[in-house]
């Protein structure tokens, strides 16, 4: 009896190889980006397990366990990870895995790597008072600006934070909880809602 190949197979087939395709272009260009040396934009949050620590475009800016904040400046270079992508701190060769859900960040993992660093540090003299205690301290503060705090907290979630131009971000604090920040419309921190 000879296997005949039905439309659904093929199909099935098909979209196997597309999606080999792509991962094997997602790794190679993240193994491109892995040979230069990046500094992060934002202070990434991220939590510790066992022997793992694990960051998200969602960002876990307050889990209840293990939270570790990777800070801005930090030199890196990034590596291919099934999941998102990840990066080796050159300082101490920890490595961070990001795991980006491509459907709620409305981008690929190496799209958001490219978001979350560049090629050179970020001048923190053009931040206020206000913005780099936040930036150090890793939260947000009643009278920072949206740039002062995406450093702090990293880039907001696309899925609940369209636009950057909105007057409320939603952060995600763990798993199950989120944190609300308020800018008036000088765009400064007005208020902040757990």
């Amino acid at each position: 009896m000879k296997n005949k190949l039905t439309p659904a197979l093929i199909l099935a087939l098909l979209l196997a190889a597309s999606v080999s395709c792509y991962k094997k272009e997602v790794g190679a260009q993240a193994a491109a980006l892995g040979n230069t040396v990046l500094y992060l934009k934002y202070n990434v949050h991220a939590v510790t397990h066992k022997h793992d620590i694990t960051a998200s475009y969602a960002n876990w800016t307050n889990p209840p366990e293990g939270h570790t904040v990777i800070p801005i400046n930090t030199a890196i270079t990034i590596e291919p990870w099934r999941k998102g992508f990840a990066f080796k701190v050159n300082k101490d060769g920890r490595v961070v895995y990001v795991d980006v859900d491509e459907s709620n960040a409305k981008m690929s993992g190496l799209d958001y790597a490219k978001l979350i660093t560049q090629p050179t540090p970020v001048a923190l003299e053009q931040f206020s008072e206000i913005d780099r205690q936040g930036i150090a301290q890793a939260k947000p503060l009643v009278g920072m600006t949206k740039a002062g705090v995406t450093a702090a907290l990293g880039y907001p979630a696309k899925h609940r934070t369209p636009s950057l131009e909105a007057n409320e971000w939603t952060y995600w604090q763990s798993r199950f909880t989120t944190l609300v920040v308020e800018f008036d419309s000088q765009g400064k921190v007005k208020n902040i809602r757990r």
